[in-house]
């Protein structure tokens, strides 16, 4: 089933009165643009953003019948994901998993899944991202209405195909960023609106063993702002859309006292050109993750440190 047919089936005998986003890491982050787009458009939904182990072991009161959870794991493996489908289901929750390993763990106590992309190219990496945003946007429309509702579903494919083009094209920025950046100590990555959950799984998951700290670009200036100096190296993910005035503040600082900073702008890889303004907020995640992920990739050539290198993940027990 695809997400328009799931949340029909889930809404035709239900009411629903709120909505879960659950995961662990990267996965977690991925389900942020759809957590973002419901708290900006919904009136009534009550939406929430847990890690697994927190929603686990201090679930809200709101998790029943009346609740849709939203859960992804890419391998369908997170055993506190795993447990989050089990919570969810024994208080009467509605659960979507979203993964890309069919028949795994995830998959047992969903009530639907929707099985996605990664390895394939740097566009099937934002299937997953994807898919949350459109059941995202399926509730809203069969809950309360949305006037933008074709525009976001027309901008499903051509964001993808934009994505695709622009990581192709970002091999050359990418491999100046690495060789700048390949020997600092400590990176810190900033970013706002539906892109601040990339910036933070940009930190946790893609910084190779460097240190790396994230902040809201809006909060930069109440605590975080106090670091900056000459050559202090921060990555900025700049959105095209109503938060830009917020990185744009962020970055004419940096700049006035000659820290390292590195760019990665939507309005330079044409996002305002494929997505209409009144819906280009919820896009910038998918188009930053996929140039990024370039730079990151050059970042480990250059480093000597392959992306899947872990020192404590899948290693341990813990």
């Amino acid at each position: 089933m695809n997400p328009k047919e799931i949340i029909q089936t889930i809404t035709k005998e239900n009411k629903i009165s709120s909505v879960f986003f659950v995961g662990c890491g990267a996965s977690k982050a991925d389900l942020y643009p759809a957590k973002y787009f419901l708290e900006q458009e919904a009136v009534q939904l009550r939406v929430h953003h847990y890690t697994a182990n927190e929603f686990n072991f201090a679930t809200p009161t709101a998790v029943d019948h009346t609740a849709i959870v939203i859960t992804a794991s890419l391998g369908g493996t997170t055993p506190e994901t795993v447990e989050a489908n089990a919570v969810a289901k024994e208080k009467g929750a509605h659960v979507i998993s979203l993964t890309r390993s069919v028949d795994s763990p995830l998959t047992k106590e969903a009530d639907f899944v929707i099985y996605h992309g990664f390895a394939e190219s740097y566009a099937a990496k934002l299937e997953k991202t994807g898919y949350a945003l459109q059941l995202a946007v399926e509730i809203l429309e069969q809950t309360e209405g949305y006037d933008h509702y074709d525009q976001m579903i027309e901008s499903f494919p051509k964001v993808y195909q934009l994505c695709q083009e622009a990581a192709q094209e970002a091999r050359l920025d990418a491999k100046k960023f690495a060789e700048k950046f390949k020997a600092d100590p400590v990176i810190y990555v900033m970013s706002s609106g539906a892109t601040h959950e990339v910036a933070y799984s940009t930190s946790i998951c893609l910084m190779q063993w460097i240190h790396s700290g994230t902040f809201h670009s809006g909060e930069f200036f109440h605590g975080p702002f106090e670091i900056v100096d000459k050559d202090v190296p921060f990555i900025l993910l700049m959105n095209d859309g109503k938060t830009r005035k917020i990185d744009s503040r962020a970055l004419t600082f940096l700049q006035r006292f000659d820290a390292k900073v590195t760019v990665v702008d939507a309005l330079d890889h044409g996002l305002s050109s494929v997505i209409g303004q009144e819906v280009i907020d919820y896009f910038n995640p998918f188009l930053i993750t996929a140039v990024f992920r370039v730079y990151a990739e050059e970042l480990s050539l250059a480093r000597e440190h392959p992306l899947t290198k872990r020192r404590y993940m899948w290693k341990l027990t813990y």
